[in-house]
Order: structure tokens, then sequence, then C-alpha cells
């Protein structure tokens, strides 16, 4: 038999739990094109569909920081595609998937309010634009990004949190793992995920046929 606070903890790692399931669910849905529209004129845009991961050996990159506290982003900046970039909170749509800025905003990334901040300890989860009807969005060229390469985040705090790109995955939709994907890779690390829509825009089912998922950790403070 427990007592009410072993009953209370064990409670509440069972919400947190369903609510983190909710949560990739939702995250699998937005990356099945919810940033493509009908009638886009974007082709390919995100390179091999079939490639999965880029392997590095780890011991080429440089080791994790000791994570930082909570302070909401500001800006994302990723030298390597000239990328400067406001960040907004964003909250769930109806479907239980991060609500990325608006199409009117496509040069905007947004982050989810409610989970990790970037570099804070945890997955942190931004979502953006890959392209709009008419012309590219913020993470157009998402996928062309290579491990040891930078993403810088400005917080609130004053601090810049700098993250070592370790992973990049252009995955097909079918048989897409969602946990893989978003969840954390190393307990207690400060994690970051980059989250588009990626392959070729389907327009019979008016989607995309892959997601790009660009994998972070922190290493370090300071541009």
């Amino acid at each position: 038999m427990t007592d009410d606070s072993e009953h209370a903890t064990g409670t509440g790692r069972a919400i947190t739990a369903l609510a983190w399931a909710v949560l990739l669910f939702g995250l699998w849905l937005w990356g099945r094109g919810v940033t493509g529209l009908p009638g886009s004129t974007a082709g390919p845009s995100t390179g091999d569909v079939l490639t999965i991961g880029r392997p590095v050996d780890p011991a080429l990159l440089p080791p994790p920081a000791k994570p930082l506290g909570e302070a909401r982003p500001q800006r994302v900046d990723i030298p390597q595609l000239g990328l400067q970039a406001p960040v907004v909170a964003r909250g769930l749509d109806a479907r239980g998937a991060v609500d990325p800025p608006p199409l009117d905003q496509p040069g905007v990334v947004g982050w989810y309010g409610s989970g990790t901040a970037p570099g804070a300890a945890g997955p942190a989860l931004m979502v953006g634009h890959v392209d709009t009807a008419t012309r590219p969005a913020v993470f157009y060229r998402l996928s062309t990004l290579e491990p040891g390469e930078t993403v810088r985040v400005f917080r609130s705090d004053g601090k810049v949190a700098r993250f070592t790109i370790d992973d990049v995955r252009v995955l097909p939709r079918d048989g897409f793992d969602a946990r893989q994907a978003y969840g954390p890779r190393q307990p207690g690390r400060a994690e970051l995920r980059l989250i588009t829509c990626g392959g070729t825009f389907d327009r019979t089912t008016g989607t995309y046929t892959a997601n790009v998922i660009v994998s972070a950790y922190l290493t370090g403070t300071g541009v």
C-alpha cells in the first residue's frame, strides 16, 4: 500500500508522460505538412528525403555545457544560413501540435512556450515554416546544416545560449517515430530541436512528404 504522497507523485508522473505523448503526436501531425499550402510552388526544398541522419564522431564535437536557468528566447541566429530571426512563444493548436507563427510572418520562429526554454535542461522545441504559397520561409534551408555547426539563441536574461548541432535528419512521414525525433537524447543535457516540413510537396494530399529535424545541444554561452 502506498501513502498519499507516493500516489500523488505517481499521478503527476503519469500526467506528465501523457502530456508529453500528446505533444509528440501533435508534433508528428504538424510535421505532416501544415506549412505547405495547396498550390505551393515549392519543389524539393530540403535535400535528400531518404537521408536518415548524418553520422558524426562524438569525439569531434565539444562537450556539453552545464544547463542554464529558464529564460524566454528572443532571437535565433544560424550563422551558416545567414539567418537572424525573432522568436515568439506559441501554444498548441486544436490538434495538440505546436502552433507555428502565422503564414503572414514567414520570417518568425515559434517556440513551444509551455516547454523547455532554450539553454535549460531538456529539449527545447522551435518550429518554423519552410515556405509559403509564394516564397521561401525562415527554415527553407534548414536541412543543409551539418553536425558541428552552430545555433545561437539570444535570451531574455541577456545570455546567449550557444548550441552545437549533432544531428540532422530528414525523416519520411511514413513510419515516423515522434519520440525519437523530438524526445531528449541524453538526460540532463540542454538540447534544442529545430523543426520544419521537408521533402517534396504532394499536391494530392496537400502535405509535405517528410520532416526536417535539426538537433543540437548546449556547448557554451556568448557569441
